[in-house]
């Protein structure tokens, strides 16, 4: 009842009006039976524009955060994702996130529309990551229809970490639905899970434009965290070690030396024999390298 109150009485009225989002594909959602919507995932409101343009009923799951909060800022968090109906995901993986599949599938026998995000979790840099098999293991086990969706735009309305969204027009873009029927049975089969799911990626592809990168999100997320760790890290200190400006110099003929000098700290003499063009000391580290995983477009 708060879903439908949310929808067509509170929020869904003022939420058209002001951003007027656009979708298509409408006449690929199913009148009646189930069907999972497996979308993209590049802002927070992604969860709420594709419920807001369906005809139907949909739950999505949402992280476990979002329900356990405390305080007066928590309390009513939790009581309005439980409200619009949404299933908390533990997102830590395993039997914890299979919980939140097994409510998706108990939803989908009774011909409920189900939505998941593939990529688990936001993308950080709008392309388009690698699909948990989670969403094929639903699909093969409900033999429900799948239904790729690409949210257009979200990213660049609601950035992560922005509280309000800028005033801009939201896109919904509905897919085919995707039959897998075909594979009957074989939900165990981890090499059937992957081809299923790079099947729906690819289809998210192709609908969103995103460039995709055979990695997870997640991992990309990670590795973004410690290169801007390693940036803050280099500023900090200065390229001779010191608080500010360093210099080194160095002379031929048989011996090198190297002095440095820092701001704060007087100065620094090294020196060494052998080696025409000693080595300067106080030298900052090495800036740590992207180590991203292979990136490549779905074929």
């Amino acid at each position: 009842m708060f879903y439908w109150f949310l929808k067509v009485f509170a929020l869904g009225p003022l939420l058209r009006t002001v951003f007027r989002p656009w979708v298509e594909g409408l006449e690929n959602v199913p009148r009646e039976g189930p069907a999972i919507f497996a979308s993209n995932h590049l802002s927070f409101s992604d969860s709420v524009w594709l419920p807001l343009v369906l005809p139907r009923r949909i739950t999505f799951p949402a992280k476990i955060e979002y329900f356990i909060g405390t305080g007066v800022k928590g309390r009513l968090t939790a009581l309005f994702f439980r409200g619009i109906g949404q299933v908390p995901i533990d997102r830590t993986g395993g039997r914890a996130s299979q919980v939140a599949l097994d409510a998706g599938h108990k939803l989908l026998q009774k011909g409920e529309l189900f939505g998941i995000y593939p990529e688990g979790t936001r993308s950080p840099d709008g392309r388009l990551y690698k699909g948990k098999t989670g969403v094929a293991r639903l699909a093969l086990a409900s033999g429900a229809p799948v239904i790729p969706v690409a949210m257009i735009g979200t990213d660049k309305m609601q950035p992560p970490g922005k509280a309000l969204p800028k005033l801009m027009r939201p896109g919904v873009r509905i897919g085919k639905p995707l039959d897998f029927s075909r594979y009957e049975g074989m939900e165990e089969d981890r090499f059937v899970l992957r081809s299923v799911t790079d099947e729906i990626m690819y289809e998210l592809m192709e609908l969103s434009g995103q460039e995709y990168v055979d990695m997870y999100a997640q991992k990309a997320k990670d590795e973004l965290g410690r290169r801007r760790g390693g940036d803050a890290g280099e500023r900090s200190v200065g390229p001779s070690g010191g608080n500010g400006s360093g210099s080194a110099t160095s002379s031929g003929n048989g011996s090198g030396s190297a002095t440095s000098s820092g701001t704060a700290s007087g100065t620094t003499t090294s020196a060494g024999t052998g080696q025409a063009g000693g080595s300067g000391a106080g030298q900052g580290p090495d800036k740590p390298g992207a180590d991203g995983g292979p990136v490549r477009r779905a074929s």
